[in-house]
């Protein structure tokens, strides 16, 4: 049984491998005119959707740009977005189709997603049958994946015409086992793989044993923030992010106990949504912290919060390329963070443009920014400097990366690409044997 199993998937796989060939055929031209952006909710908040609307921003100068959302839960986006930018939802479940096929699909779990996939929980049969039938119906173009479930969707469905880019916001080590040997086995087909920080880059380096035609990094943008940089005369720190014990929002609370006895005129806002909201609110009340610590919600407008602020505060242990650090440092801020290994460690310098905690206690996060309040000239220096780092994350800087990667790969398609020449390190110079003296003429001397 088990070696008619082994043929009749062989078979299938035969067959499908036959039908892309096909479709392949009869495709146009590999082409980046149109880019495609797959979220899994572009209405909702969070760093993601905000750098995939940033990036789209920018590529629809010179590409015809779609962000394709998986789901449809708020009628509008919370960010704005560059009007040149179209958009696509799947499963609108604000609105649903009366199909009858929807009310049974819905109802079961998805078979596309990972189990361990952070999102599996969004996903179901008929989300798995409308992201399935959109990919496949792609034959020319890119199409970019934003999380590891999308990735992994996009290298296992779409046609070979299709240039693909899996983009990886969450660092490799942190998923699940299941993930990473899907990630292994699956992430070759893509065309490429863009991490957002060197640390990432090099652990997909050492896992994948076949890896897709290009691999790099290209960090998110600063995106675009209306104001000026903060004056730093204002006595209070902020944290922005999702309410979720990854933030580790309640550390910062714990740690504030200890800054609010030493600076009881100094306040903390924690800016965000999320289910741990409710926890956090009473934690504060039975820390004794209730108009020391402020919890305002959700904002559209980050720039015009932080630029009422003097200190950023990054209180998660584990972070990908945290936004609202560079957010922060574009407004000019001081940043005390986490000493976290990926994104934190590489975009701050300690003591240069920002301060590093670690190790990484609760009483040492209260220490340093203890430390920045009390230090005026410290907190201006580290602010001036943070400016200086985050142009170097400015839109045209990094958007100059993605042109060169989209061409990169058309050139890979359509025949032109030339590797680029590896310097040659200079050959040693044979030593140059000294030129032989004429003799000197002998005179003889007068008798």
């Amino acid at each position: 049984m088990r070696a008619l199993a082994r043929k009749g998937k062989s078979a299938a796989v035969r067959l499908y491998r036959g039908y892309n060939r096909r479709k392949v055929q009869k495709a146009p031209p590999p082409s980046t005119k149109q880019v495609r952006i797959l979220l899994l909710h572009s209405n909702g908040m969070g760093g993601t959707i905000r750098t995939v609307f940033n990036l789209a921003g920018y590529l629809a100068e010179h590409h015809d740009v779609e962000i394709v959302s998986i789901l449809k839960e708020a009628e509008e986006p919370f960010f704005p977005v560059d009007p040149r930018v179209k958009f696509r939802f799947l499963d609108d479940r604000l609105n649903p189709s009366a199909d009858p096929l929807r009310a049974v699909l819905s109802k079961m779990p998805s078979k596309i997603m990972p189990k361990e996939e952070s999102a599996y929980h969004r996903f179901n049969l008929w989300t798995d049958l409308k992201l399935a039938r959109y990919i496949r119906s792609l034959d020319t173009g890119v199409l970019i994946a934003t999380r590891p479930g999308l990735n992994l969707a996009v290298a296992q469905l779409a046609l070979p015409s299709v240039i693909t880019i899996g983009q990886e916001h969450v660092a490799l080590r942190t998923q699940a086992e299941p993930i990473q040997e899907l990630i292994k086995w699956r992430y070759r087909r893509l065309d490429a793989l863009v991490t957002l920080t060197k640390a990432d880059l090099r652990d997909y380096r050492e896992a994948l044993p076949k890896k897709p035609k290009k691999l790099t990094r290209i960090p998110n943008a600063v995106p675009p923030m209306a104001g000026d940089v903060a004056k730093l005369d204002a006595k209070v720190v902020v944290a922005v992010g999702r309410l979720t014990r990854l933030k580790g929002f309640h550390r910062l609370i714990t740690a504030w106990e200890t800054v609010a006895a030493a600076h009881p005129d100094w306040k903390l806002r924690i800016f965000g949504a999320g289910p741990q909201e409710e926890n956090l609110a009473q934690q504060i009340v039975e820390a004794g912290l209730t108009g020391k610590v402020e919890l305002p919600g959700p904002t559209s407008d980050v720039g015009a919060e932080l630029e009422k602020a003097s200190i950023f505060v990054l209180s998660s242990r584990h972070e990908g390329f945290p936004m609202t650090i560079l957010e922060a440092m574009a407004k000019g801020l001081a940043i005390v963070s986490f000493n976290s290994p990926h994104g934190p460690k590489e975009m701050i310098t300690d003591e240069v443009d920002g301060l590093l905690v670690k190790p990484r206690t609760n009483a040492n996060l209260a220490s340093s920014i203890i430390r920045v309040i009390e230090d005026e000239q410290l907190r201006r220096d580290l602010a001036g400097r943070a400016v200086e780092t985050a142009h170097t994350y400015d839109v045209d800087v990094i958007g100059e990366k993605w042109d060169a990667l989209l061409a990169e790969l058309l050139a890979r398609r359509d025949g032109t690409y030339v590797r680029p020449q590896r310097p040659q390190p200079p050959e040693p110079s044979e030593p140059v044997a000294p030129e032989p003296q004429e003799p000197s003429e002998v005179r003889p001397q007068s008798p």
